[in-house]
């Protein structure tokens, strides 16, 4: 599965790797080479940032589900309990 980003997010995306590069490299690098390059990334690296990021959201949901019960469990037969006396 490749990730496919929007127009506007792809020229910021591509924006930003040519900013990195006058900032951090050597040399300058394209428009054209940045967009490559974020192709790369999408298409090669983010998939495992992309699964990594399920896998949490998965555990989460399933610690959620688990408090469930706590939150909202309501003791059975409980009728009889209202007319039982209380110690004093």
């Amino acid at each position: 599965m490749t990730i496919e980003l929007s127009k506007e997010a792809r020229q910021q995306a591509i924006a930003s790797i040519e900013r990195y590069f006058a900032a951090h490299m050597d040399e300058k690098i394209g428009n054209i080479a940045a967009g490559a390059l974020l192709g790369f990334f999408l298409e090669g690296i983010a998939p495992s940032v992309y699964n990594r990021a399920v896998a949490e959201v998965q555990e989460r949901l399933q610690a959620r589900v688990m408090e469930v019960d706590i939150e909202v469990h309501e003791d059975e037969f409980g009728y009889w309990r209202k007319f039982e006396r209380k110690p004093r």
